[in-house]
């Protein structure tokens, strides 16, 4: 079978096959603790799940318009303006199949053969694949610890050039947590104006904060917003990863444009979803409150605990839930006479030795560390990272 050159150079999830090797091991009897998790372990609100029952006894599942039903999309603005201060008319949001299907529209819709995206490192680990689909080329900014993983204002203004079309920006990060600050995203602003490139925004972590305020960088004046297509969603805020609903708003010509992409793949999002969002984004946010305090909680307990472990270290998060971990000091020494030359081999033989499952940094941009994700249980917490100072004693 011959697959178009597209199709051969997309590299499958990493963190996808990671969990399903885990499940695998699972099933067979193993007990895995798994920290690769990207989404909350709670359950969805009852409230939101109840506004589902009600769409499908309403008879609410039918087709909706491609880009989001009316109440969802006044619901999007309405969120916009009193969280961002960032005001948008319904035709100027886009409802999708999840905020990795809005950056997808946006990729394709701004990017082609011959352009550039800017890519601050450690990034997600879709963005590189969804460039390379649009013929694009990732332009690839390395951060440091000493910067709090954040890129500089230097650093963008040495990788511009005439073939820039688009920098991706993404803050609370997946998978460092950390949030760019007003004056950062100020500075920031300033070089993207002047360049006259996009910014992709992505602000799917939003309301996983914590000791920072979230500051959209498209509500840093009329030009800015002009030059931004900010994108969230409730999967993370509200534990609603498998209803599949994102969202992103931004100029009209470009959301126009995306819509018109979306009517040819996969029409509407799911209509009962659109309605349970509806209530996710207007109805009681007191879940949401105990969800982040209880993940501030298990943050708080992981840094220290990382940090006290010979060989590891990681900055305490601001936002999201990962801790983004130096394994530097542990690369090219042996266990079990087997040397440990990158980050996806520890994750490998941490997995089949420990039986700990983490995401190699390697995926991420930076194989000198490994993301573990504190959206499990604080026992899981415990005993995953007991057993990874277990594991890591006996490397030399």
């Amino acid at each position: 079978m011959l697959l178009s050159d597209k199709v051969r150079h997309i590299s499958p999830s990493p963190t996808l096959s990671i969990t399903a090797k885990a499940n695998k091991m699972k099933a067979e009897g193993i007990n895995i603790i798994g920290f690769g998790a990207g989404e909350p372990d709670f359950d969805t609100p009852l409230n939101i799940k109840e506004a589902a029952k009600k769409a499908i006894d309403k008879g609410f599942t039918k087709y909706t318009p491609t880009a989001g039903i009316k109440e969802l999309k006044e619901a999007i603005c309405a969120k916009f303006k009193k969280d961002n201060n960032l005001e948008y008319a319904p035709d100027e949001v886009l409802v999708s199949c999840g905020a990795k299907h809005s950056i997808f529209n946006i990729v394709l819709a701004l990017c082609g053969e011959g352009d550039e995206v800017i890519l601050p490192s450690p990034y997600w680990v879709s963005y590189p694949e969804m460039v390379k689909v649009a013929g694009a080329k990732s332009v690839i900014l390395n951060t440091t610890q000493e910067t709090k993983f954040k890129i500089t204002p230097e650093q963008l203004k040495n990788a511009i050039n005439q073939k820039t079309k688009l920098l991706i920006l993404n803050s609370p990060s997946n998978p460092t947590g950390m949030v760019y600050s007003e004056q950062e995203l100020k500075e920031i602003s300033k070089i993207v104006l002047k360049a006259g490139i996009y910014c992709l925004a992505d602000e799917i972590y939003e309301k996983v904060i914590y000791d920072e305020n979230h500051i959209s960088i498209a509500s840093l004046g009329s030009e800015m917003k002009q030059k931004t297509i900010v994108v969230n969603g409730v999967s993370k805020a509200y534990s609603m990863t498998g209803w599949r609903i994102g969202y992103c708003a931004g100029p009209k010509e470009i959301i126009q444009a995306m819509s018109n992409l979306q009517d040819h793949s996969t029409s509407n999002p799911t209509s009962i979803a659109q309605a349970a969002s509806v209530e996710a984004l207007t109805g009681s946010q007191d879940d949401l409150s105990k969800m982040v305090a209880e993940f501030k909680e298990r943050r708080d307990f992981m840094v220290n605990r990382v940090n006290a472990i010979k060989g590891l270290h990681t900055l305490k998060p601001q936002g999201a839930f990962y801790c983004w971990i130096n394994i530097s000091s542990i690369l090219n020494k042996s266990i079990n006479n087997k040397k440990i030359s990158n980050s996806l081999e520890l994750t490998d033989v941490l997995l089949q030795a420990a039986h700990v499952a983490v995401v190699p940094g390697g995926v991420f941009g930076d194989d000198n560390y490994i993301r573990l994700s504190y959206a499990t249980s604080m026992g899981n917490i415990v005993e995953g990272l007991n057993r990874i100072e277990n594991f890591i004693s006996k490397i030399n």
